[in-house]
Order: C-alpha cells, then structure tokens, then sequence
C-alpha cells in the first residue's frame, strides 16, 4: 500500500498525456459532473480527463480510481465524498470508473482498486491504495491542501449548499477575466487551438498577464499531444534518435507524465548537434515548457541555466 502522504513535490511515473477530452456525467455517488452538475463531486474517465487536468491549475482535485463491483471501493468513494464536502470547496473529488478508465488505470499505474491521487496544477500527486480510516484521509486533505498552497493552487469551486456549515465554507473564487473563462471553456470542450488563440489575445492586451502566457504553453501542450498516443509518440521517438519532432513529441509526453528532468535532458542533449533553425524551434519548446512547469520550479532554473550556457 502507498504510504498515505501526499509528495513534497510534484512528480510521479505518470503519464496523461493521452487523457485530453471532456467530462461524462454521472458519478459513482450519483452526483452530475461540472460544469452544469456538482462542482465538488463528479465522474470523470479516459475521454473526460483533460478539463479535470485544467481544473487542477485552480483547485486540488482528489483522483478516486474505483469500481463497482468491489465493494471496499465503493465504500472508499462514498467516505471521500463526505470528506471532499467538508472542505467547502477547496477540494474537488473526480471518481474514474477502472472499467470504463483503461487509459486512465495504465498512466496512473493503478495496481488495485481503489486507489486515490491527487492533481495540483495538472501534476500527479500519489495518495494510497485501499481503504484508509477517515482520520487518515484528513490528515492527507490536510497536506494535499499545503502542497497545493506551496504551488500557487489556493482556489475553490463554489460548493452547494450544505456541504460543509457556513463558518468552514471558503469565498467563492473570483470570476475569471473573460479571455481566460474563454479560453478554459475551449479546453474543457477539447478546443485546444481556440483555447490558446483566446489566451494570445489576452496576452496581446497585457504582455504581463502571466497567468496568460502559463495558459498558453498549457493549450499549446494539450494541443501537440492531442489524438496521439503514448505508444506511438515513445515507439517513433525510439526509432528516430535524431529525428527532431519525434524527440520534440517525446518530451511533450514525458512533461506532461510528471518526467520533468528527462523532458529537459533529451532536449538539451540534442542542442549542440541541430543546426540554427532546429536550435531556435528547440529553444522556443524549451521556454514554453519553462512555462508549463513553472518559472519558479528548480528544475526550470537547472535547465534555463544549461540552455544558457549552450547558447553562448
């Protein structure tokens, strides 16, 4: 079993990259999925996965992989609920159904069910497998919650009413600026270009909008690995060492499964040996998966460092 503590930080052999389409909508607890249903408790699956992914990048969300023929898992998912609602908000649970989540249950590497993740700004966050006493599961809220707080995700959805009493229920998020909620509606319905073509503008009207720019590597990320497969990009890039957009689509994918260091590495590697135009596609992927991760992420600042240096 996962010893039940949320990461330091934000990594973990997961790979979902592949899991970029929109919500369904039922869940396992009978709740609708968001947006039009229940903001705090909702289905997701294989096809549904990507607006989770982007929900992440504003709230923590509670990844339950469960099933309903195992019994201790249905139990799991109901106790999560009941717990996620007394966050007021601040938490959301997205419950994937193992059957009808292959891909889901392949990048998560769920060897059993249920098994419980997290997602903080669209990052895998291993929690545990099995059931876990409520009190256990409090205390991993609890340290979910100040990871997410370490990494700039402090927002909440607005919970219905009841779910948590009045003086525990947290503020409302404030409504996005409208270039953003448009841009977010376009990824939630998987329209990756009109997402990034609504955050250019924003940009176009503030150079400074940083918030922006980090939505646009986002969309131009989802965008890219879109309709491919992990198979397929891994096996291309395999046979093809020194074929520029097979290792470009490589460390898309390995980005975006939390391979943040092999994301930067194969690219950096290849640098010395490209020609001026392969080095400045190279450099501009470079800085717009910078973005992705987070300027302020260590990992950035080693990377951002050792593109330098190759450069002059």
């Amino acid at each position: 079993m996962t010893d039940p503590t949320p990461h330091a930080a934000l990594r973990g052999a997961i790979d979902l990259s592949s899991l970029v389409q929109r919500p369904q909508q039922q869940s396992p607890a009978g709740a609708e999925t968001a947006p039009g249903g229940d903001p705090v408790v909702f289905q997701t699956d294989d096809a549904g996965f990507g607006a989770v992914l982007e929900l992440s990048r504003t709230v923590p969300v509670v990844v339950a992989v469960w099933a309903s023929w195992s019994e201790p898992s249905t139990g799991l998912v109901e106790a999560l609920e009941r717990l996620v609602r007394a966050r007021g908000g601040r938490l959301v649970l997205a419950a994937a159904d193992a059957d009808r989540s292959p891909q889901l249950v392949q990048a998560f590497q769920v060897q059993s069910v249920p098994t419980v993740v997290a997602l903080v700004a669209g990052q895998p966050v291993p929690l545990f497998a099995g059931v876990q006493p409520d009190e256990v599961v409090d205390q991993v809220f609890d340290q979910l919650l100040e990871l997410a707080s370490q990494h700039g995700v402090t927002g909440s959805v607005q919970a219905p009413e009841g779910d948590a009493p009045e003086a525990e229920q947290a503020p409302a998020e404030p409504p996005l600026p409208p270039l953003h909620q448009e841009a977010y509606d376009a990824i939630e319905r998987g329209d990756f270009t009109a997402a990034a073509s609504a955050y250019r503008t924003a940009i176009a009207q503030d150079p400074r909008d940083q918030m922006a720019i980090a939505g646009l590597a986002q969309a131009n990320l989802l965008g890219r690995l879109s309709g491919k497969t992990l198979d397929a990009v891994r096996n291309a890039a395999a046979a093809g060492p020194d074929d520029l957009q097979a290792q470009l689509d490589v460390a898309d994918l390995d980005l975006s499964g939390g391979h943040v260091d092999d994301a930067f590495d194969r690219l950096l590697s290849m640098f010395p040996k490209l020609d001026a135009d392969q080095k400045k596609l190279v450099r501009e992927r470079l800085v717009e998966l910078f973005e992705v991760v987070g300027t302020d992420d260590p990992r950035v600042a080693v990377a951002r460092r050792r593109l330098t240096n190759l450069l002059f």
